[in-house]
């Protein structure tokens, strides 16, 4: 654009020039109203190519060209020059709406570095990305940099959009769940801390190759070193590790990393390991973080009200994260043990007659629902199964809910795949048609001690509108059993 930089910003430029708003979702729409209010000033003309049409987007778009906007819907080529396009994540890279705007613009950037580049030079960011544990991770340092007397937002697809919290100057910390469609249309991007968490197949729909998906999750770090910061990386996961591995013999890296955990498990430290120079692990029971010299004990694993293998991994990110923040290490430990579970993730929601009932709607994927298979003791849990299938490989779910499981209940559009998968397995397994008659299923086979999980590894387009929607409807035909069974 040729604008030079506003002095106290991380890269604003005194004029974005002529703006392009690629799709009207969320965050479209917010930066869309941010522009609006700079136009004639900083920009010189907002045009917002909004797709589709449907009802709210032209109530929103009526009100965008009263404000002096250029408001287009249907339209995928572009006749005119932009100095920058903003672009909404739900439209991939590789689609001909995505790159018809990249040919007609200077630069495309998501709203999340469009925030960035905007927000003050001292405010501090912690991005957070990974296939699985985005939430409950960002919540987490969230939590702990709140309880250490932070100005702290969660932003980004956990709540209010980047540009928002930035704009209401709400925040001098802004800790961001950024998936993989932010990031891969991310420039400069370069957040004080970045977490990594995991890289397993999904989305391929977007992305069309799991390598394409994998180096938009490593955008996160792409210019970490810019600014001397530090990545908080899984050494568990293969992928996550090869990375590890380029840093160790990288000469030009100009950051620090965490490995969390190694090859051999969460319980095992990458300093003893590889030589790592820091690591977060689970030394016994206890959390560990090995940074910059300094060792810190935090917390017993059966302090924190988060369960399972996989929350002790994201506890031991959110505290490496917040400890590379600069927050005491009194205040990670009081803020690890007073953090309660997420709502549609491992969710207790009820319980009938001894038997316990948990809202793991969250789980979309199988991987999220191995890691929930976890926090259960051996044959103590009723699995609930399906929704919208993903079409993913089913064997490793298959070997440990045979492991694990006391029974499985598959259902909706993927449970006869799922329920076929299970042919061969010796876990009891049985076919119903919606998720409703999967929990009735799964309370018949139930005894006093054990726990109905729907944790679905599937997504919920199906039956529902989205996990969320899903969740609610399961905890409120728990509730209005346990209401009869009274």
């Amino acid at each position: 654009m040729g604008a030079s930089i506003i002095e106290g910003t991380k890269a604003a430029p005194t004029c974005w020039g002529d703006v392009l708003i690629l799709g009207l979702g969320k965050s479209g729409k917010a930066a869309a109203s941010y522009c609006l209010n700079l136009l004639g000033g900083r920009v010189k003309s907002v045009t917002i190519a909004a797709g589709e049409k449907n009802d709210a987007a032209l109530e929103f778009a009526a009100r965008c060209e009263a404000l002096g906007a250029h408001v287009v819907f249907d339209m995928y080529t572009f006749k005119d020059a932009y100095d920058v396009c903003i672009v909404s994540p739900g439209i991939s890279q590789f689609s001909r709406f995505y790159e018809n705007a990249k040919a007609a613009s200077t630069e495309v950037i998501s709203e999340v570095e469009f925030a960035w580049r905007e927000s003050p030079a001292d405010s501090r960011w912690v991005a957070v990305t990974g296939t699985n544990g985005k939430t409950t991770t960002t919540s987490l340092i969230t939590h702990i940099l709140k309880c250490a007397g932070e100005r702290v937002a969660a932003v980004g697809n956990i709540g209010n959009t980047c540009i928002e919290a930035v704009g209401n100057g709400e925040a001098d910390v802004y800790v961001c769940e950024a998936s993989s469609f932010q990031l891969a249309s991310c420039q400069a991007f370069a957040p004080e801390v970045a977490v990594l968490l995991n890289i397993t197949p999904d989305h391929l729909y977007w992305h069309m190759t799991f390598e394409a998906y994998a180096e938009a999750k490593k955008q996160v770090y792409a210019n970490l070193g810019k600014n001397q910061g530090t990545l908080v990386i899984d050494a568990v996961c293969d992928v996550t590790r090869d990375c590890v591995k380029e840093f160790k013999n990288d000469p030009k890296r100009a950051f620090d990393y965490i490995p969390v955990g190694c090859a051999a498990g969460i319980d095992h430290s990458m300093k003893e390991a590889c030589g790592s120079e820091n690591a977060a692990f689970l030394d016994g029971d206890m959390l560990r973080v090995d940074f910059k010299g300094e060792e810190v004990e935090l917390v017993g694993e059966g302090d924190l009200l988060i369960k399972g293998e996989h929350n002790v991994s994201n506890a031991l990110a959110a505290a490496a994260a917040a400890l590379a923040c600069g927050v005491d290490a009194a205040w990670v430990r009081e803020g690890l043990v007073s953090f309660k579970p997420l709502e549609h993730r491992l969710e207790p929601c009820g319980e009938i007659g001894g038997v316990k009932f948990v809202n793991d709607s969250k789980a979309t994927n199988v991987d999220a629902t191995l890691k929930a298979l976890s926090a259960f003791a051996p044959h103590t849990a009723i699995f609930l199964l399906g929704g919208n299938d993903k079409g993913t490989d089913l064997d490793e779910l298959v070997e440990a809910c045979d492991a694990k499981c006391k029974a499985v209940v598959c259902f909706g559009a993927a449970g006869e795949r799922f329920f076929d998968a299970f042919a061969n397995a010796g876990v009891k397994h049985v076919r119903v048609e919606h998720m409703e008659d999967a929990l009735d299923t799964a309370i018949s086979m139930a005894q006093p001690g054990d726990e109905v999980v729907l944790s679905p590894a599937c997504s919920s387009f199906d039956e529902f509108d989205s996990f969320e929607h899903r969740g609610k409807v399961f905890k409120q035909l728990v509730a209005f059993r346990a209401s009869n069974a009274r």
